[in-house]
């Protein structure tokens, strides 16, 4: 039982800023769009990284033209959070119809040691086939979670390969220009994001 908590608890982590900023930018907003989720007040550009499919292609996050971008930090072995999240994307897809093309769904794993890029492709594949599973060396994956201001530790439980992995349950939405406008912290809804896909698109 106390370990089954502690998977729990760990799954939950949000680094500090995403906390703070997401308490001082929800009632600060309004001015442009409304949104769903909590805002972030002024929007943030993200820095670009990019990540080696398993057939050896580049996959850049880098802005897309009229596509937005939700991007999620967790691994595949999560018992929890990471599966509800991205069954909660899968939702919010299908919610848009044929506008759920439009939108980059991007799963980034932060337990690359394990997940290989075809480990966390598959893993992302498994809810949608649009979706994206990334996995990038320890300097792309520190990078891109530094840029987006999240953290992740590991907690051993029996030996170094068998441990959890602590890490933020937030989604993020990232506009068509590369800034990050939104936040959905664990337990929000799917429909919030749905909404607010539909609104920017």
């Amino acid at each position: 039982m106390e370990r089954k908590t502690r998977r729990r608890d760990a799954s939950w982590l949000v680094c500090a800023w995403g906390i703070l900023g997401a308490l001082a930018s929800f009632s600060a907003c309004a001015k442009d769009r409304q949104l769903h989720g909590v805002m972030i007040d002024p929007p943030r550009e993200v820095a670009s990284f990019n990540f080696a499919l398993p057939t050896g292609a580049a996959y850049s996050t880098a802005p897309e033209s009229k596509r937005p971008m939700v991007v999620f930090f967790g691994y595949t072995h999560c018992p929890d959070v990471c599966p509800t999240t991205l069954a909660d994307w899968k939702r919010a897809k299908q919610k848009l119809g044929r506008d759920g093309d439009r939108v980059r769904f991007v799963f980034i794993t932060v337990d690359p040691e394990r997940d290989t890029p075809a480990v966390a492709d598959r893993y992302a594949k498994q809810f949608d086939q649009a979706f994206a599973g990334l996995s990038g060396d320890s300097t792309t994956t520190a990078g891109i979670m530094k840029s987006f201001g999240v953290a992740a530790a590991r907690e051993a439980i029996t030996d170094a390969k068998t441990y959890f992995v602590s890490h933020s349950g937030s989604t993020f939405l990232v506009d068509a220009r590369g800034r990050l406008i939104a936040m959905y912290p664990l337990g929000i809804g799917w429909e919030a994001l749905a909404a607010d896909l539909e609104a920017i698109l």
